[in-house]
């Protein structure tokens, strides 16, 4: 997989915004994951020079938060629920289907960077169960038929521009 261009001037701009915080790390490193998607390893000596710490540490912090990551993902990231409810509910038809559908596998992203799908221990919507979040979107009482739909939409979308 190509990694995109790492836009210099902007994760300057990020770390020149927290480079006094005493306690910046943690909200600088989530500034550069939103804006590039991904913590890009490039990224972490500018960051710790910055705020006086060894790169180690600034490595030790994103792997050790299970919100970070220095691998790029889709624009649409797909999260499957599998808490007891959503395993009770059929969580387990609903991730074959996903897998089907977007010819990935957990972990995986399309090679041209539209989707991620992962699973997570619980999205907290158990009344909704079997539920997964695209993005920032709820989605739930899934089945089979309305995972193609999720899909066919964000593939819409990302067709449209």
């Amino acid at each position: 997989m190509d990694q995109q261009e790492i836009d210099w001037a902007k994760l300057t701009e990020i770390i020149n915004a927290h480079r006094d915080d005493k306690w910046g790390l943690i909200p600088m490193l989530q500034k550069v994951q939103e804006k590039f998607g991904y913590i890009p390893p490039e990224a972490i000596a500018p960051v710790a020079e910055a705020l006086q710490l060894h790169p180690s540490q600034v490595q030790g912090v994103i792997s050790f938060y299970a919100g970070f990551t220095m691998k790029p993902k889709g624009r649409c990231v797909l999260k499957v629920c599998r808490g007891t409810a959503c395993h009770v509910k059929g969580s387990r038809s609903i991730l074959r289907a996903m897998k089907k559908n977007l010819n990935l596998e957990e972990g995986e992203t399309s090679a041209d960077y539209q989707f991620t799908l992962e699973t997570v221990a619980c999205l907290g919507a158990c009344f909704l169960a079997p539920t997964m979040l695209v993005n920032h979107d709820y989605y739930g009482r899934l089945t089979p038929n309305k995972i193609n739909s999720i899909v066919g939409i964000y593939r819409k979308d990302q067709s449209d521009g």
